[in-house]
């Protein structure tokens, strides 16, 4: 089953995910649903369960390989710097150059239950310091510069009026609807 993703200014998107005690068929729907929500995003590499709208440790990524899926995750190690343009599924849309680490090292918990560690880099470790934000609350509007959230935060509005303002019905004077004109 395939959910909505949340966008910005959802609740859920700003509180701390629960961690999960046990990895049973609720946590493997779940992972299941969060796929689903991910293809019909359309552009997404990887969903945190608060952007469905679920308060749990669970991430699921696609990088053009096997989808993954990892529970409880952390990052226990990190190292150096890349600068990339960051998007959000959440924040539809909007792309910011951000500084992260360039490696990170995530242990986590896979769907057997067993506890797995992945080293990964460049893209992949965005992936995961993003997702893992997202499990903690926080939004790539956080991590920016005073600067930087001030611009993004203006590109955003003006998007967000855009797509209300198509996505509005197109009002005709009424003479026109009666076919008095």
């Amino acid at each position: 089953m395939s959910y909505q993703i949340r966008t910005y200014g959802d609740p859920v998107l700003t509180a701390q995910a629960a961690p999960v005690d046990n990895v049973d068929g609720k946590i493997v729907r779940l992972v299941d649903d969060m796929f689903d929500s991910l293809v019909d995003s359309g552009n997404g590499i990887a969903l945190a369960a608060p952007q469905i709208g679920v308060r749990k440790q669970v991430v699921v990524w696609d990088l053009g390989e096997d989808p993954l899926a990892i529970v409880n995750p952390e990052i226990v190690e990190s190292d150096g710097e890349w600068v990339y343009d960051e998007g959000c599924l959440s924040i539809p849309g909007l792309y910011v150059e951000m500084l992260r680490p360039k490696q990170v090292l995530v242990r986590g918990v896979d769907l057997d239950g067993n506890v797995i560690e992945i080293e990964a880099d460049e893209l992949e470790a965005r992936m995961f310091q993003h997702e893992i934000d997202h499990l903690r609350g926080v939004l790539m509007f956080d991590r920016m510069t005073p600067d930087q959230r001030k611009e993004a935060m203006k590109e955003y509005r003006r998007m967000e009026r855009e797509a209300e303002a198509a996505a509005a019905p197109q009002r005709r004077p009424l003479a026109r609807r009666l076919g008095l004109q």
